[in-house]
């Protein structure tokens, strides 16, 4: 079991292939994380976006919070969750109004900026909540895509 910090600097010092590789090796680690510091079951389900929403309200309140590592793990997390439900995939493109280019994800057609979210719900709170915006996102999209 890692902590945090372990986790960290693993993940910063890993070498992926492409950017779908990043965003799945950060959401696994915050699948170790979710359970191990959060008790939480993050399994790439739908179900699991209450408990990532709800280690997002405990990360918020952490004095030592380190938003750009949050906002990477927990965002590529809630990311893989919409990406293989929709068989959607990663891209790097201009956030809507901003100046860099960041991490999406393509899902039939639409961009979704996950990264973004996190980053919202962790600095405005409850307004940003993640179920509200799974369901809205769900409710445009429709079923997820079929596995085989």
């Amino acid at each position: 079991m890692r902590n945090s910090t372990e986790l960290r600097k693993t993940l910063e010092s890993a070498k992926f292939p492409d950017l779908g590789a990043m965003m799945e090796g950060y959401a696994r680690a915050a699948v170790e994380l979710g359970r191990t510091q959060f008790g939480q079951k993050l399994d790439f389900t739908s179900e699991s976006i209450d408990g990532l929403d709800e280690i997002l309200v405990q990360v918020s309140e952490s004095p030592e919070l380190e938003v750009d590592f949050e906002v990477r793990l927990w965002g590529s997390y809630l990311g893989e969750v919409l990406r293989q439900r929709y068989a959607g995939a990663w891209e790097m493109t201009q956030y809507p109004g901003g100046v860099a280019a960041v991490p999406a994800v393509d899902l039939r057609g639409s961009r979704l900026f996950p990264l973004m979210k996190v980053f919202r719900r962790l600095t405005e709170g409850e307004e940003e909540d993640l179920r509200t915006f799974f369901s809205m996102v769900t409710e445009r999209l429709g079923k997820a895509a079929q596995v085989n």
